[in-house]
């Protein structure tokens, strides 16, 4: 399937469903004054994972879900203007990045295109460890007035299973 029949298939989805998606009335601060950064894995759902509905959560979604420059600009952004307080870290087992060889990729990338990207790759050997580290730098971001409530999980691809990181 091209990309561009893909992408002709959601439009023609979402217009015939604006009424149904639409949520004008919600106030943009989230109901549960909470943020989750997790992977953008098209396997991951984390609306049905944590039993949410639309206007109780900022989702934060990226490759590897990692704890980048602009999550944190929006976790600051999500904290001191729209009032959350809690943050859950979630990356996954069978993650894309795990086992990346982070040097090879940037060389492929830079043969291919001539240019370094300003950006780090991430990829990571352990899951555990990841989000322990990420949970570090958000504890440790002065910009996060919040920075009591921040946990960090790991849910399991094959279990379904959620396992919290100390």
């Amino acid at each position: 399937m091209s990309t561009e029949s893909a992408t002709s298939k959601l439009v023609a989805f979402q217009s015939d469903k604006f009424a149904q998606l639409a949520e004008p009335a919600l106030d943009p601060a989230p109901g549960h004054q909470t943020v989750i950064v997790t992977c953008m894995d098209c396997r991951i759902d984390p609306y049905q994972m944590f039993g949410l509905e639309v206007g109780q959560v900022h989702i934060l979604r990226n490759a590897g879900g990692l704890v980048t420059d602009d999550v944190v600009r929006s976790i600051t952004l999500s904290q001191r203007e729209l009032g959350t307080r809690e943050v859950l870290v979630v990356q996954h087992t069978k993650c894309g990045l795990h086992g990346l060889d982070d040097e090879a990729f940037l060389a492929d990338l830079v043969s291919e295109t001539g240019t370094e990207p300003g950006w780090p790759v991430g990829g990571f050997s352990d899951p555990f460890e990841r989000v322990t580290a990420s949970v570090k730098t958000l504890v440790a971001c002065t910009f996060l007035p919040h920075r009591h409530a921040i946990k960090g999980y790991v849910f399991d691809i094959d279990s379904g299973r959620l396992h919290p990181v100390e």
